[in-house]
């Protein structure tokens, strides 16, 4: 594997990354790539990801409150 791709999978930027890629930056970290069913999530799973996510959109929600210009709204 170049120097290059290693560079661009660490940069996030990787145009197209195989699972040959994969399996070869797994076997370098000893790591490996297992496929296996989807277990659905448990009902307490489901009510702690949504619990998350509208927590996330509050902290956005009062981000974006606090950067607003009162001033500028009024006209």
């Amino acid at each position: 594997m170049s120097r290059a791709t290693i560079s661009q999978v660490e940069n996030g930027v990787i145009g197209d990354l195989g699972i040959r890629k994969l399996a070869q930056i797994g076997d370098r970290l000893g790591l490996e790539i297992a496929i296996r069913p989807r277990r659905p999530l448990t009902l307490h799973e489901a009510y702690a990801r949504n619990r998350e996510e509208r927590r996330a959109a509050f902290r956005e929600t009062d981000t974006l409150l606090a950067n607003l210009n009162p001033g500028k709204l009024g006209g």
